[in-house]
């Protein structure tokens, strides 16, 4: 007998039996705050984020993280072309595949252990998931090394996290993770979600984000490098202005950084909170161009 399928703005729990608690007790499951499981279980919001996905047919969709598979479903109902999801759980990862059996690819991994080169087939994929927590930047940063493979990303956050993703300059939440993010995504779209839209509810609410890779990069592949260095140079001591952060992070001469920071037009006394991403660029390129003049910049 075929299941009913759920309304778009049902919720996950209908009724005791499929309620979130007994199925991750069938499971063997027990929220592990470790892992930073909780698992999103209104219908309304799992609709919504699907709905930014975009999901069409001939579209590949990597799952990060699918728990119960309040967003599996959805993605399976639009009938994409591929569906894999990547499940570190092994009684989650054995509930999905019985459930969507020769549906849905199910990868039993840890996602920042994985090649996703090895399993994307027909890029570029779709990425969607409630990230944990606790390895969501890092998850992130994963996905920027394989930006190449996706043409679209929906993630979900901590909230502070996504505030920080999407921040703008001079603000408290800016700093070097919003700077490494846009050098490789353009942040499209965003909403907020209720703490008590999950099992267990977290201490804090979440915030759904829309990624897509840039056209064109904002440096080139040489000078990549050079970029993320400064950045993170940059917002290591916060309260120390642009001359003092770069001196003590990439440990260069005092008159190599009056030179650099006076080619790209930045002020010594500036701070790096105060600095776009096309700022950080261009005294990236004076760096590069400066060190490959001298051989070297930087102090014994």
């Amino acid at each position: 007998m075929r299941a009913p399928k759920h309304a778009p703005g049902a919720v996950l729990h209908l009724n005791r039996t499929d309620s979130p608690a007994r199925a991750l007790r069938a499971a063997g499951v027990t929220p592990s705050r470790m892992r930073g499981q909780n698992f999103l279980v209104q219908g309304v919001v799992a609709a919504r984020i699907v709905a930014l996905v975009q999901p069409a047919a001939q579209d590949e969709v990597v799952e990060i993280g699918p728990g119960l598979g309040i967003l599996t479903e959805r993605l399976l109902a639009a009938c994409v072309s591929r569906m894999q999801a990547i499940e570190l759980d092994r009684r989650l990862a054995d509930r999905l595949r019985q459930k969507w059996p020769g549906r849905l690819n199910v990868i039993e991994a840890d996602f920042l252990k994985i090649d996703l080169r090895r399993i994307v087939t027909h890029p570029p994929v779709k990425i969607v998931g409630n990230l944990p927590f606790n390895v969501a930047a890092a998850i992130l940063r994963k996905l920027g090394d394989a930006r190449d493979l996706i043409g679209r990303m929906v993630l979900m956050f901590q909230r502070e996290v996504g505030e920080r993703l999407r921040a703008a300059p001079g603000g408290k939440a800016y700093g070097a993770l919003t700077l490494l993010t846009l050098l490789d995504w353009e942040i499209i779209d965003h909403f907020r979600v209720e703490a008590g839209s999950f099992h267990p509810r977290p201490r804090v609410d979440a915030e759904v984000l829309a990624l897509i890779p840039r056209r064109q990069p904002l440096c080139s592949a040489h000078l990549r490098a050079t970029v993320i260095d400064v950045i993170r140079a940059g917002f290591a001591v916060r309260r120390k202005n642009l001359r003092n952060a770069l001196a003590a992070g990439l440990r260069m001469k005092p008159q190599a950084i009056e030179q650099v920071l006076r080619e790209a037009a930045i002020a010594p006394g500036e701070r790096a909170e105060r600095l776009a991403v096309h700022d950080f660029v261009r005294l990236a390129a004076a760096i590069a161009e400066l060190r490959d003049s001298l051989g070297t910049l930087y102090d014994a």
